[in-house]
């Protein structure tokens, strides 16, 4: 009976990236595979995650607010615009492009674009918004400095009109298009309805809806998930690269692999195993909820609940340990083959001396001719 057909690349979402196209000026223009994948495992996407009541309490005392024309409160960092209209939807990408971002030249590219690209400077991100001062919908842009980038309510096009003319300017170590994670939500603005997250859906009341602060907790977790993605991406190459070694060294008793190779891998595991536990910032509380309502931290960790992110890492870890276990027990195969040639180099080598040694003593006896 024949194998049942294979589902293609483009059944499962996979989409071919496009080669970089040559701009104006001759200059390579990078192309972003906006339609790829989205970059997370295999999460459990329907499982319903409650966020914090705190949402709820500050929605109704920003209607009350809005009703008796009270002052602002620490829940209430928002601009003079009006809340969007119960029932709004939009999508949510956050790009991990590179291994940093370049913060000053970051943040003259965007003054330079106008005030309204940049509206908030914090540890770690930079906040601002697409669009001119004139115009009245204009989406939500979170720059972190450890190469992410979070959009909120922007088309494609402006996104990559970001991505293009803003963003890859201030690249550090830029991430090759096969490595480049993308992942994709969508925001619910409700009126009644529970906060809460769902289905890659993330619902919140309308009147949070201009409260940078609440995208920022949300915008820090996705992107630290993604960011993550990265190293997970990483790790299972490593995988896919060694996963037939064990099973050639117990059929054959030996593996085709030079010492220097596999010197080469375990730095690669260590590498990536102390970028994710010591020089990353995706186990780290951000810096920003030190000084933050403990509301928007509980938010934070809701979203991190839902994308799981303290289960991957442990999953992570798991797999670090088990390559670094496996090549250990390679390196220790390979020396100990070394060693045993040596010893044999070492046996023939007094052979031929005790051979010579006999030759010498029978002339020196006359039983060898000359």
């Amino acid at each position: 009976m024949a194998p049942p057909p294979q589902p293609s690349a483009k059944q499962h979402g996979y989409v071919p990236l496009r080669a970089a196209s040559p701009s104006r000026d001759g200059s390579t223009s990078r192309e972003y595979p906006l339609n790829r994948r989205p970059a997370a495992g295999p999460r459990v996407k329907d499982k319903f995650v409650s966020l914090p009541d705190e949402l709820d309490a500050a929605a109704a005392q920003m209607a009350r607010q809005h009703t008796l024309d009270l002052p602002s409160t620490v829940f209430e960092d928002i601009h003079s615009d009006q809340p969007v209209d119960p029932g709004t939807r939009g999508r949510i990408t956050v790009y991990c492009i590179a291994e940093s971002l370049d913060r000053k030249m970051l943040d003259k590219k965007l003054k330079e674009r106008g005030p309204r690209f940049l509206l908030h400077s914090y540890a770690e991100v930079l906040y601002g918004q697409y669009g001119s001062l004139g115009e009245e919908s204009v989406g939500d842009v979170f720059y972190f400095d450890y190469g992410c980038v979070a959009f909120w309510g922007l088309t494609e096009k402006q996104e990559r009109d970001i991505l293009d003319n803003v963003v890859r300017p201030c690249e550090e170590n830029s991430l090759p298009p096969v490595e480049v994670e993308i992942d994709q939500f969508q925001f619910h603005y409700m009126a009644n309805e529970k906060p809460h997250i769902q289905n890659d859906t993330i619902t919140i009341n309308h009147r949070l809806s201009n409260d940078h602060r609440i995208k920022l907790s949300i915008s820090h977790a996705l992107a630290q998930s993604t960011k993550l993605c990265i190293f997970e991406e990483r790790v299972l190459a490593i995988v896919n690269n060694t996963r037939d070694l064990p099973e050639t060294l117990a059929e054959s008793g030996k593996i085709n692999l030079p010492r220097k190779a596999i010197a080469q891998l375990i730095g690669k595991v260590f590498l990536q195993k102390s970028a994710v536990n010591l020089l990353s910032t995706v186990l780290d509380t951000p810096e920003f909820f030190w000084s933050a309502p403990d509301s928007l931290q509980a938010l934070y960790k809701k979203v991190n609940e839902y994308m799981e992110l303290d289960d991957r890492v442990v999953v992570l870890n798991n797999r670090f340990q088990v390559l670094t276990e496996m090549l250990d027990m390679l390196r220790d195969h390979q020396n100990n083959s070394h060693t045993a040639r040596l010893e044999w180099i070492v046996i023939w080598l007094i052979v031929i001396e005790v051979v010579v040694g006999l030759f010498e003593c029978a002339s020196i006896l006359g039983w060898v001719g000359e």
